[in-house]
């Protein structure tokens, strides 16, 4: 899951131009609490079974919260990956975090299935979890709009531009899901409670076996070079057309600012 900054609010850039995540108000990512959901879902039909669900995020401090929000929804257990040098990671850095983290809580019992939204609402890269299923060795059903599971297989439906697909693999896999399976639901009462009492993990670099040479700003592949806020919104400009130039005037526009 990832943390991010609240979209209502007023976003910024820190000095060296990567997203300011702490001095603003953040909450989980809208499109990853479609994850949680789907995980929930999966655990209710398999009440019969002994299945834990671990809420993973990677962030400063303040992106415990949506660990906790997770965990309010009805997740058993969270686990939160905090380290100063992990500021300014980029997908590749991120991603190695995330299965490193992964292949730490498989140390206390098997991981079969990594759940993931389809992206984040930030960023919006729908990378991270083709990069994941990578580093896990693990085998890839993204973009799931429905998602069926019977034993040890996961089928979904994928919804393309022009068509739609059924795809299936084998656990352990990494999944992610779209805004399309249903809505997540709203913490209880009760859940909020009882979150209080559920366990709650916080790993650093070290505990994960990560270096800090391996993340952060100065080894990530991409760099943003400059920031400008958006400017404030003018009327527009209003064209007359009593001479038949209308259509003219509106290509000279559009030209102009490079969209044809």
């Amino acid at each position: 899951m990832k943390y991010v900054p609240d979209a209502t609010a007023d976003r910024q850039f820190e000095s060296d131009n990567t997203v300011d995540r702490v001095g603003v108000d953040g909450l989980l990512s809208e499109l990853d609490e479609y994850a949680v959901e789907q995980a929930l879902q999966i655990k209710e039909k398999r009440a019969d079974e002994d299945v834990t669900i671990t809420a993973l995020c990677v962030g400063p401090e303040k992106a415990v919260d949506a660990v906790r929000k997770a965990l309010q929804m009805g997740a058993d257990k969270g686990v939160h990956v905090s380290d100063e040098a992990i500021a300014g990671s980029d997908y590749g850095a991120t991603s190695l975090v995330l299965a490193k983290a992964v292949e730490k809580i498989a140390e206390e019992a098997p991981v079969d299935l990594v759940m993931c939204g389809m992206a984040s609402t930030d960023a919006a890269g729908s990378v991270i979890p083709a990069m994941l299923a990578e580093r896990l060795d693990y085998p890839q059903v993204t973009f799931g709009s429905k998602i069926e599971t019977q034993g040890d297989q996961v089928r979904i439906q994928r919804d393309g531009d022009v068509a739609t697909e059924i795809i299936g693999g084998s656990m352990p896999l990494v999944l992610s899901v779209t805004d399309q399976t249903g809505e997540a639901r709203y913490p209880s009462f009760k859940g909020i409670m009882a979150a209080k009492k559920k366990p709650m993990e916080t790993y650093s670099l070290a505990d994960i076996g990560v270096s800090s040479d391996d993340v952060g700003l100065s080894v990530a592949w991409t760099e943003v070079t400059e920031a400008t806020p958006r400017p404030p919104r003018e009327a527009g400009e209003v064209h007359t057309d009593e001479d038949g130039s209308g259509a003219g005037a509106l290509a000279d526009f559009l030209a102009s600012k490079k969209f044809i």
